[in-house]
Protein backbone atom coordinates (compact mmCIF):
# COMPACT_ATOMS: atom_id res chain seq x y z
CA UNK A 1 0.00 0.00 0.00
CA UNK A 2 1.34 3.69 -1.37
CA UNK A 3 2.10 5.75 2.08
CA UNK A 4 2.39 9.03 -0.58
CA UNK A 5 -1.18 9.82 1.42
CA UNK A 6 -1.56 8.89 4.31
CA UNK A 7 -4.86 7.22 5.23
CA UNK A 8 -7.43 9.23 7.56
CA UNK A 9 -8.50 7.67 10.41
CA UNK A 10 -12.87 7.48 10.52
CA UNK A 11 -14.46 8.92 12.99
CA UNK A 12 -15.83 6.02 15.57
CA UNK A 13 -19.45 5.46 14.87
CA UNK A 14 -22.28 4.75 16.82
CA UNK A 15 -22.13 1.21 17.69
CA UNK A 16 -25.51 0.87 19.28
CA UNK A 17 -26.56 1.68 15.82
CA UNK A 18 -24.50 0.70 13.44
CA UNK A 19 -25.95 -1.60 10.42
CA UNK A 20 -23.69 -4.43 9.31
CA UNK A 21 -22.82 -2.77 5.94
CA UNK A 22 -21.86 0.50 8.14
CA UNK A 23 -19.37 -1.83 10.29
CA UNK A 24 -17.63 -3.18 7.29
CA UNK A 25 -16.44 0.20 6.20
CA UNK A 26 -15.42 1.73 9.04
CA UNK A 27 -13.41 -1.32 10.06
CA UNK A 28 -11.81 -1.24 6.43
CA UNK A 29 -10.86 2.48 7.11
CA UNK A 30 -9.74 1.93 10.36
CA UNK A 31 -7.55 -1.07 9.99
CA UNK A 32 -6.26 0.81 6.82
CA UNK A 33 -4.96 3.60 9.38
CA UNK A 34 -4.19 0.81 12.13
CA UNK A 35 -1.31 -0.39 9.33
CA UNK A 36 -0.07 2.84 8.37
CA UNK A 37 2.81 5.06 9.46
CA UNK A 38 -0.22 8.19 10.51
CA UNK A 39 -0.80 5.81 12.89
CA UNK A 40 2.86 6.00 14.95
CA UNK A 41 2.02 8.78 17.19
CA UNK A 42 -0.11 6.42 18.71
CA UNK A 43 0.84 3.08 18.34
CA UNK A 44 4.46 3.52 18.60
CA UNK A 45 6.99 2.67 15.78
CA UNK A 46 8.42 -1.02 15.55
CA UNK A 47 11.87 -1.90 16.40
CA UNK A 48 14.58 -1.58 14.15
CA UNK A 49 16.53 -4.54 15.33
CA UNK A 50 13.45 -7.00 13.87
CA UNK A 51 12.64 -7.96 10.81
CA UNK A 52 8.40 -8.17 9.77
CA UNK A 53 6.58 -9.73 7.20
CA UNK A 54 3.75 -11.07 6.23
CA UNK A 55 3.30 -15.00 5.71
CA UNK A 56 0.27 -17.71 5.19
CA UNK A 57 -0.34 -20.33 7.38
CA UNK A 58 -2.37 -23.47 5.98
CA UNK A 59 -4.91 -24.26 7.93
CA UNK A 60 -7.86 -26.89 7.45
CA UNK A 61 -10.40 -25.16 4.48
CA UNK A 62 -8.69 -21.65 4.84
CA UNK A 63 -5.53 -19.86 4.35
CA UNK A 64 -4.54 -17.35 7.14
CA UNK A 65 -2.41 -14.24 7.09
CA UNK A 66 -0.10 -13.85 10.45
CA UNK A 67 2.66 -10.86 10.88
CA UNK A 68 5.58 -12.91 11.77
CA UNK A 69 8.31 -10.68 13.99
CA UNK A 70 11.95 -11.93 13.72
CA UNK A 71 15.06 -10.44 15.55
CA UNK A 72 18.13 -10.57 13.22
CA UNK A 73 19.60 -14.03 13.97
CA UNK A 74 19.51 -17.50 12.41
CA UNK A 75 19.52 -19.46 15.88
CA UNK A 76 16.64 -21.22 16.83
CA UNK A 77 14.30 -19.54 19.00
CA UNK A 78 11.61 -19.80 21.22
CA UNK A 79 7.86 -19.10 19.85
CA UNK A 80 5.38 -16.67 20.99
CA UNK A 81 1.78 -16.54 19.62
CA UNK A 82 0.19 -13.24 19.66
CA UNK A 83 -3.31 -12.42 18.73
CA UNK A 84 -4.47 -8.56 18.61
CA UNK A 85 -7.19 -6.82 20.11
CA UNK A 86 -10.05 -5.63 18.45
CA UNK A 87 -12.68 -8.44 17.62
CA UNK A 88 -14.97 -6.62 15.27
CA UNK A 89 -12.01 -4.25 14.15
CA UNK A 90 -8.42 -4.94 14.46
CA UNK A 91 -5.08 -6.03 12.67
CA UNK A 92 -2.16 -7.56 13.84
CA UNK A 93 -0.09 -4.67 12.34
CA UNK A 94 -1.24 -2.34 15.23
CA UNK A 95 1.03 -4.14 17.53
CA UNK A 96 4.00 -3.82 15.52
CA UNK A 97 5.27 -1.51 18.45
CA UNK A 98 4.87 -4.40 21.03
CA UNK A 99 5.57 -7.50 18.98
CA UNK A 100 8.94 -6.31 17.58
CA UNK A 101 10.34 -5.10 20.64
CA UNK A 102 9.28 -8.56 22.09
CA UNK A 103 11.27 -10.48 19.13
CA UNK A 104 14.51 -8.47 19.34
CA UNK A 105 14.54 -8.14 23.13
CA UNK A 106 13.51 -11.42 24.50
CA UNK A 107 14.83 -12.80 21.60
CA UNK A 108 12.44 -14.73 19.68
CA UNK A 109 10.07 -15.05 16.90
CA UNK A 110 6.82 -13.45 17.54
CA UNK A 111 3.83 -14.55 15.39
CA UNK A 112 0.95 -12.56 15.38
CA UNK A 113 -3.05 -14.24 13.72
CA UNK A 114 -4.57 -11.81 11.73
CA UNK A 115 -7.79 -14.03 12.85
CA UNK A 116 -11.36 -13.81 11.06
CA UNK A 117 -12.97 -11.04 12.50
CA UNK A 118 -16.38 -10.95 14.23
CA UNK A 119 -19.40 -10.28 11.99
CA UNK A 120 -22.85 -11.35 11.18
CA UNK A 121 -21.55 -14.55 9.85
CA UNK A 122 -18.47 -14.96 11.72
CA UNK A 123 -18.67 -15.41 15.55
CA UNK A 124 -16.37 -15.62 17.87
CA UNK A 125 -15.89 -19.21 17.21
CA UNK A 126 -14.36 -18.27 13.94
CA UNK A 127 -11.79 -16.23 15.68
CA UNK A 128 -10.88 -19.08 18.81
CA UNK A 129 -10.66 -21.87 15.69
CA UNK A 130 -7.82 -19.04 14.25
CA UNK A 131 -5.84 -18.92 17.47
CA UNK A 132 -6.24 -22.66 18.43
CA UNK A 133 -4.97 -23.92 14.53
CA UNK A 134 -2.58 -21.58 14.04
CA UNK A 135 -0.57 -22.14 17.15
CA UNK A 136 -0.79 -26.00 16.19
CA UNK A 137 0.60 -25.38 12.77
CA UNK A 138 3.62 -23.86 13.99
CA UNK A 139 4.14 -26.17 16.54
CA UNK A 140 3.98 -29.26 14.39
CA UNK A 141 6.03 -26.85 11.21
CA UNK A 142 8.59 -25.92 13.86
CA UNK A 143 11.57 -26.06 12.01
CA UNK A 144 10.02 -24.18 8.87
CA UNK A 145 9.46 -21.63 11.33
CA UNK A 146 13.45 -21.74 13.08
CA UNK A 147 11.27 -22.11 16.75
CA UNK A 148 11.94 -24.69 19.41
CA UNK A 149 8.11 -26.15 19.20
CA UNK A 150 9.26 -26.62 23.42
CA UNK A 151 9.32 -23.11 24.34
CA UNK A 152 6.13 -21.70 23.38
CA UNK A 153 3.54 -19.04 24.94
CA UNK A 154 0.59 -17.68 23.80
CA UNK A 155 0.32 -13.37 24.53
CA UNK A 156 -3.21 -11.34 23.63
CA UNK A 157 -5.19 -8.20 24.22
CA UNK A 158 -8.88 -7.30 24.68
CA UNK A 159 -10.44 -9.94 22.52
CA UNK A 160 -7.43 -11.42 21.69
CA UNK A 161 -6.59 -11.85 25.34
CA UNK A 162 -9.74 -14.31 25.41
CA UNK A 163 -9.21 -15.97 22.50
CA UNK A 164 -5.29 -16.79 23.95
CA UNK A 165 -6.69 -17.71 27.33
CA UNK A 166 -9.12 -20.49 25.61
CA UNK A 167 -5.83 -21.38 23.53
CA UNK A 168 -4.67 -22.53 26.66
CA UNK A 169 -7.07 -24.19 27.82
CA UNK A 170 -7.67 -26.28 24.51
CA UNK A 171 -3.57 -26.54 24.31
CA UNK A 172 -3.87 -28.61 27.61
CA UNK A 173 -6.73 -30.88 26.71
CA UNK A 174 -4.40 -31.45 23.96
CA UNK A 175 -1.17 -32.67 25.36
CA UNK A 176 0.62 -28.98 24.01
CA UNK A 177 3.14 -27.64 26.39
CA UNK A 178 3.17 -23.83 26.78
CA UNK A 179 5.58 -22.21 29.43
CA UNK A 180 2.95 -18.87 29.84
CA UNK A 181 0.12 -16.70 28.68
CA UNK A 182 0.00 -13.55 28.73
CA UNK A 183 -3.36 -11.98 28.96
CA UNK A 184 -3.96 -7.94 29.05
CA UNK A 185 -6.76 -6.73 29.34
CA UNK A 186 -8.89 -9.69 28.90
CA UNK A 187 -12.75 -9.68 27.85
CA UNK A 188 -13.29 -13.26 29.95
CA UNK A 189 -16.79 -13.87 30.04
CA UNK A 190 -19.60 -13.54 26.61
CA UNK A 191 -22.44 -14.78 28.48
CA UNK A 192 -25.46 -13.24 30.16
CA UNK A 193 -23.62 -11.98 32.90
CA UNK A 194 -21.12 -10.33 30.91
CA UNK A 195 -22.41 -7.10 31.97
CA UNK A 196 -22.79 -8.23 35.73
CA UNK A 197 -19.57 -6.57 36.98
CA UNK A 198 -18.83 -3.72 38.99
CA UNK A 199 -16.46 -2.20 36.38
CA UNK A 200 -18.85 -2.16 33.93
CA UNK A 201 -20.96 -0.37 35.59
CA UNK A 202 -18.14 1.95 36.78
CA UNK A 203 -16.64 2.64 33.29
CA UNK A 204 -19.76 1.70 31.17
CA UNK A 205 -19.38 5.64 29.28
CA UNK A 206 -15.87 6.96 30.95
CA UNK A 207 -13.16 7.35 30.40
CA UNK A 208 -14.79 5.85 26.38
CA UNK A 209 -18.16 5.35 25.26
CA UNK A 210 -17.16 0.95 26.03
CA UNK A 211 -20.92 -0.04 26.70
CA UNK A 212 -22.21 0.36 23.03
CA UNK A 213 -19.28 -1.42 21.83
CA UNK A 214 -19.24 -4.17 24.41
CA UNK A 215 -22.52 -4.85 23.32
CA UNK A 216 -22.31 -4.92 20.09
CA UNK A 217 -19.46 -7.56 20.27
CA UNK A 218 -21.50 -9.78 22.14
CA UNK A 219 -24.11 -10.16 19.80
CA UNK A 220 -21.41 -10.44 17.37
CA UNK A 221 -19.47 -13.19 19.36
CA UNK A 222 -22.62 -15.19 19.70
CA UNK A 223 -25.29 -15.86 17.70
CA UNK A 224 -28.65 -17.19 18.85
CA UNK A 225 -28.23 -20.77 19.33
CA UNK A 226 -24.80 -20.65 20.25
CA UNK A 227 -22.72 -21.76 23.61
CA UNK A 228 -21.59 -18.42 24.94
CA UNK A 229 -19.69 -20.71 27.82
CA UNK A 230 -17.42 -22.71 25.00
CA UNK A 231 -16.44 -19.42 24.07
CA UNK A 232 -15.74 -17.57 27.81
CA UNK A 233 -12.88 -18.82 29.55
CA UNK A 234 -14.12 -17.56 33.19
CA UNK A 235 -16.67 -20.04 32.30
CA UNK A 236 -14.49 -22.78 31.86
CA UNK A 237 -15.33 -25.76 33.69
CA UNK A 238 -11.50 -26.82 34.90
CA UNK A 239 -8.64 -24.36 34.65
CA UNK A 240 -6.27 -26.20 36.51
CA UNK A 241 -2.56 -27.08 35.16
CA UNK A 242 -3.04 -24.32 32.73
CA UNK A 243 0.39 -22.70 31.44
CA UNK A 244 1.50 -20.11 34.34
CA UNK A 245 -0.77 -16.43 33.73
CA UNK A 246 0.52 -12.87 33.65
CA UNK A 247 -2.87 -11.11 33.66
CA UNK A 248 -2.55 -7.53 33.36
CA UNK A 249 -5.45 -5.20 33.97
CA UNK A 250 -5.39 -1.46 33.48
CA UNK A 251 -8.09 0.00 36.02
CA UNK A 252 -10.20 2.34 34.21
CA UNK A 253 -11.32 -0.31 31.84
CA UNK A 254 -14.83 -1.43 31.92
CA UNK A 255 -13.64 -5.04 31.85
CA UNK A 256 -11.52 -4.53 34.17
CA UNK A 257 -13.16 -7.06 36.55
CA UNK A 258 -12.93 -9.81 33.75
CA UNK A 259 -9.46 -9.89 34.82
CA UNK A 260 -9.50 -10.17 37.99
CA UNK A 261 -11.88 -12.26 38.40
CA UNK A 262 -10.35 -14.63 35.79
CA UNK A 263 -6.65 -14.19 37.40
CA UNK A 264 -8.60 -15.20 41.01
CA UNK A 265 -10.52 -18.20 38.94
CA UNK A 266 -6.60 -19.60 37.82
CA UNK A 267 -5.00 -19.54 41.59
CA UNK A 268 -8.43 -21.30 42.63
CA UNK A 269 -7.85 -23.70 40.32
CA UNK A 270 -3.97 -23.96 41.33
CA UNK A 271 -2.84 -22.33 37.96
CA UNK A 272 -0.20 -19.59 39.02
CA UNK A 273 -2.24 -16.54 37.76
CA UNK A 274 -0.31 -13.32 38.39
CA UNK A 275 -2.45 -10.18 38.25
CA UNK A 276 -1.04 -7.17 37.81
CA UNK A 277 -2.96 -3.41 37.53
CA UNK A 278 -1.79 -0.22 36.28
CA UNK A 279 -3.69 2.69 37.81
CA UNK A 280 -5.57 5.20 36.00
CA UNK A 281 -4.70 3.00 32.50
CA UNK A 282 -6.96 2.43 30.04
CA UNK A 283 -8.26 0.21 27.66
CA UNK A 284 -5.94 -1.16 24.80
CA UNK A 285 -2.98 1.00 26.67
CA UNK A 286 -0.25 -1.58 25.57
CA UNK A 287 -1.43 -0.56 21.90
CA UNK A 288 -1.01 2.89 22.56
CA UNK A 289 2.31 4.06 23.94
CA UNK A 290 2.82 7.29 21.96
CA UNK A 291 -0.56 8.54 24.35
CA UNK A 292 -0.70 5.71 27.40
CA UNK A 293 2.71 6.80 29.98
CA UNK A 294 2.19 3.23 31.79
CA UNK A 295 2.67 1.16 28.13
CA UNK A 296 6.13 0.87 28.43
CA UNK A 297 6.43 -0.18 31.84
CA UNK A 298 3.33 -3.15 31.25
CA UNK A 299 5.88 -4.08 28.08
CA UNK A 300 8.56 -4.65 29.94
CA UNK A 301 7.00 -6.38 32.66
CA UNK A 302 5.90 -8.99 30.00
CA UNK A 303 8.91 -9.51 28.52
CA UNK A 304 10.32 -10.17 31.69
CA UNK A 305 7.73 -12.80 32.28
CA UNK A 306 7.79 -14.19 29.12
CA UNK A 307 11.55 -14.33 29.37
CA UNK A 308 11.58 -16.20 32.33
CA UNK A 309 9.61 -18.31 31.33
CA UNK A 310 10.60 -19.17 27.80
CA UNK A 311 14.06 -19.74 28.93
CA UNK A 312 13.36 -22.76 31.21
Amino acid sequence: MSESIAPARPPEPDFSVITPEELLVYREAENRFRASRAAYPLIGAPSPDAEIEWREVALPGRALPVRVYRPRSEATLPLVVHVHGGGFVGTAAQCDWTNSHAAARLPAVVVSVEHRLLAPDSPLANAADDGWDTLQHLVRHAAQWGVDPTRVAVFGESCGALISALTAVRAKKNGLELKAQVLVNPVADVTETMFDYPSIAEHAYRPSRALPLLQLFQRLAVPPGADAKAVSPLHTTDLSGLAPALVVVPTQDAVADHGRRYAERLREAGTSGQLSEYPGAKHAFLTLPGVEPQAEAAQAEILAFLGEALAK
